[in-house]
């Protein structure tokens, strides 16, 4: 009796010791990130199905205030992994030399054009989220607004006031579609034709978010007739059922990448590695196909209701180098011309 009860009080022991070991053995990610909040949860239960010893703390917001969060931490980094956040922020960490290079396992099945030409690369691209414009068709039918075709049709008085957009200074889809207008209508030290385009389209803006999924809500929602936003937020809206038609102006689309990279510095680089891995894996893309209708590797994404067939040849040509090394004059000169609009935090 005595022995059996030392030898089940041993067992007992052992038990609480492995159940401890296996405890402590957990690791914590900080990864910072501008995911939305409806994709956080799926990509991170799938990551650990695979991996249920990594564990991820997240910390949230928009694509401007990430990056300008991770700027000002760069003497003091906090993050360990950079996940769900534009390229042209991740080129900006790494001309600050705040990447640490990784070429994770499937690194090879990533298209050239949507990761770091480096090798090891600094940073790789997820998916990709482009312009798209969202358009209540009930609201512009009562105030006989018509649907526009092309960016330049937004600059007609009949969308007075019934623009929003997003912010490009907090949002990563606002800094790629101004980007974009700037390539397309030219840059030239706030003279060329981007910006006259800008000045246009300001007097129509009713508002600036600091959200990129923003605009396309308020169009959903009846509060504007015109929200220009991007293709994830349009597709899922439309699906849900709201009363919006989705335009691809025809002069092309401004765009960027979600990406990838490991912050310089990380004491957790094994685990940092190991996300980084299942982050770049087809079970990862067919998550982001579900959402986008561009996948980092190709063929994955299936085709989504409402894009078209063509979406990826409407992107225009995106030069991350440019778009990071350019952003604090870009911001600056928005800023100056248009913030006054923009809503208050």
């Amino acid at each position: 009796m005595r022995r059996s009860f030392v030898m089940k009080s041993f067992l007992l022991a052992g038990l609480a010791a492995f159940a401890a070991g296996a405890f402590a053995q957990k690791t914590q990610l900080l990864v910072y990130t501008a995911l939305e909040t409806d994709q956080i949860k799926a990509y991170q239960e799938a990551f650990n199905r695979v991996e249920p010893n990594i564990e991820i703390k997240w910390v949230r917001d928009s694509t401007g205030v990430i990056i300008a969060k991770l700027l000002a931490e760069k003497n003091n980094p906090q993050a360990d992994v950079i996940w769900g956040v534009a390229a042209t922020g991740m080129a900006l960490f790494d001309q600050n030399k705040m990447l640490e290079p990784y070429a994770p396992l499937n690194l090879d099945a990533i298209m050239s054009k949507y990761r770091d030409a480096k090798n090891p690369p600094a940073w790789w691209g997820m998916d990709v989220y482009g312009a798209t414009v969202c358009f209540n068709t009930v609201e512009a039918q009562k105030r006989n607004i018509p649907k526009p075709e092309t960016w330049k049709d937004l600059l007609k008085p009949v969308y007075k006031g019934q623009v929003v957009m997003p912010n490009p200074a907090s949002s990563g889809t606002g800094y790629f579609d101004v980007i974009a207008w700037l390539s397309m209508f030219g840059d030239d030290a706030g003279k060329g034709g981007g910006w006259k385009y800008m000045d246009g389209l300001h007097d129509n803006i009713g508002q600036y978010t600091h959200s990129g999924s923003k605009p396309c809500n308020m169009a959903a929602a009846g509060e504007y007739v015109v929200g220009i936003s991007f293709e994830y937020r349009g597709h899922s809206n439309k699906a849900k059922g709201a009363p919006i038609d989705l335009v691809f102006p025809k002069e092309g689309l401004g765009w960027d990448l979600e990406a990838f990279g490991i912050h310089k510095g990380t004491k957790k680089m094994d685990a940092a590695k190991k996300l980084a891995d299942w982050a770049s894996s087809k079970d990862a893309m067919l998550l982001y196909g579900k959402n986008f209708a561009i996948t980092a590797q190709p063929g994955v994404a299936p085709k989504l209701a409402n894009i078209p067939a063509d979406y990826e040849a409407r992107l225009t040509k995106m030069d991350f180098s440019y778009a990071a090394s350019n952003r604090d004059r870009i911001l600056t000169e928005w800023n100056k011309r248009y913030n006054a609009k923009s809503e208050k935090r």
